[in-house]
């Protein structure tokens, strides 16, 4: 089966991009990691676009303090938490002041083991195999607070497998995996839901 060469991939995701951001104007809303998939208004990156640990790559598209939103679903799980940081960082300085990065992550503190064992490093669930951490909102919390984000937990499970949630925007992103959209939940139950923060940058 051919398969076009990697950086070829590179070079076409990459004009892509840079034909969106030119499209759109600051201040921009940014998904990170979307595959394809992200509402109106927003633009959609990957890695072979946009890597967003390299710092050098966000500023081929952007000008720092230019990005009014940024969304990552089920991105930071796939970093180490050294990277995870760094990612963030990036995001900081990218972002206006005001502005929100928004993550969701499998939530470590969720109350159903099978829940665990899907999402976990290792664990069985489809691309588990590449998770490299299970964060609870108390250490994603932690690690943005260190960066000088202003944090909101959003939707998440507590130290006591309580589940919390709130009518939470759709102006910083719109998670699929979460209690309101994903279809796993239709009974009303946090059966499959995502840790949600927004972190503000101050």
């Amino acid at each position: 089966m051919f398969r076009t060469p990697l950086p070829i991939t590179r070079l076409v995701e990459s004009a892509k991009l840079k034909y969106k951001v030119f499209k759109s104007s600051s201040p921009y809303k940014l998904v990170v990691g979307s595959s394809g998939i992200h509402d109106q208004g927003w633009i959609g990156s990957d890695i072979f676009g946009l890597n967003i640990l390299k710092e050098e790559n966000w500023d081929f598209y952007f000008k720092k303090n230019s990005i009014q939103n940024i969304m990552g679903e089920h991105v930071w799980e796939h970093l180490t938490q050294e990277d995870g940081a760094l990612a963030a960082e990036n995001c900081y300085k990218f972002l206006q002041k005001g502005g929100t990065l928004r993550i969701a992550v499998p939530d470590g503190y969720h109350k159903d083991p099978e829940y665990i064992d899907f999402v976990k490093p290792g664990g069985k669930g489809a691309g588990a195999d590449d998770h490299k951490v299970l964060y609870n909102y108390q250490s994603l919390g932690k690690m943005l607070e260190v960066i000088g984000f202003k944090v909101t937990p959003v939707e998440y499970f507590d130290e006591n497998k309580h589940f919390v949630t709130s009518d939470w925007s759709l102006s910083h992103g719109t998670i699929r995996r979460s209690l309101k959209f994903d279809e796993r939940n239709k009974d009303g139950n946090p059966n499959y839901t995502s840790l949600i923060i927004d972190a503000t940058k101050v």
